[in-house]
């Protein structure tokens, strides 16, 4: 028997852990631009670095109806209503409750992949995804200062729609382990950026019409394309390289690292204290991993359940 494919899982957590650093950082891009507007341009602009990507690779089949429609939930989910719904829902109510609502993801992947993809969720991958939760939320926790925080307007709104961002993240991880069945994660990842630009387009140039773009500095142009880079080609890309040799559901494990890494921006570049709290979540985030990807764990499914 094979052993485990920890070059894939490698794919999976460096590709959570960019996701998580730009969710980080995009709280200062959106002092320089309003939700819609940047995330136009962030689709605009890798839409730029990926049109060799489009063209079928040699032997690849042509896309079925079925796959075309995958890849528009794919992207509608993953990266349109994702964005939109994150965002928001960070500034109607708070970060300390995106980072317990991001908690969830892992445990909505394994339901989400037993209902659409009868993947049997082992024992041991229902533990490490106990350890994921535990730990992210423990982090979120660990955040609450009621010297600091700052709850947003609408926390009810906001609560409700980082709960969406949650479905949504887990509803692109089942989505694209289908897709990677029969199409490259590179062909996956500039198709699926092309129909989240042609999804904000109307929204984004409403905004960009009054947006000054000559206040905007150079430093923030530059995290700009950073952002886009990550989150609409590398993210994507790692991620559907990783899920064609792994199950859904121990995938979703590695969703852990999106709130982790958030965090780790907040302490290392926006200058947050770490705690006790902090160090004991990142300890249960570590020892889910562990549990999913050990050697001798359920062995790793090479194609899609019936």
């Amino acid at each position: 028997m094979s052993g485990p494919p920890w070059a894939a899982y490698a794919s999976l957590a460096a590709s959570m852990a960019l996701v998580g650093s730009y969710v980080g950082l995009s709280k200062l891009l959106l002092a320089a631009f309003p939700v819609f507007l940047l995330a136009w341009l962030r689709f605009g602009i890798a839409a730029l670095a990926m049109p060799h990507w489009l063209p079928r690779r040699l032997g690849e089949p042509a896309l079925s109806r079925h796959d075309r429609w995958l890849l528009f939930w794919e992207s509608f989910l993953g990266n349109f209503l994702f964005s939109i719904c994150m965002l928001y829902g960070v500034l109607f109510s708070s970060a300390v409750a995106a980072g317990v609502v991001l908690a969830a993801i892992p445990a909505a992947v394994a339901v989400l992949s037993r209902i659409f993809l009868h993947e049997r969720i082992a024992p041991r991958v229902m533990a490490a995804i106990a350890c994921a939760v535990a730990g992210i939320a423990l982090l979120a926790l660990g955040r609450a200062d009621p010297d600091v925080a700052v709850v947003g307007a609408h926390p009810v709104l906001g609560h409700a729609l980082l709960i969406g961002a949650a479905i949504c993240e887990a509803s692109y991880v089942v989505i694209g382990k289908r897709l990677t069945a029969q199409v490259s994660p590179r062909r996956i990842s500039a198709l699926i950026n092309l129909w989240g630009l042609v999804l904000i387009t109307p929204l984004g140039l409403w905004q960009a019409w009054s947006h000054d773009f000559a206040a905007v500095s150079s430093a923030t142009w530059a995290l700009l394309v950073f952002y886009s880079l990550a989150a609409s080609v590398a993210t994507v890309w790692l991620w559907m390289r990783g899920l064609r040799q792994v199950q859904a559901s121990r995938a979703g494990v590695f969703t852990v690292l999106l709130p982790v890494a958030s965090a780790l921006v907040g302490v290392v570049v926006l200058h947050e204290s770490f705690t006790l709290w902090h160090a004991t979540a990142f300890g249960l985030a570590l020892g889910g991993l562990l549990l999913a990807t050990w050697p001798g764990g359920m062995r790793v499914a090479a194609t899609l359940g019936a």
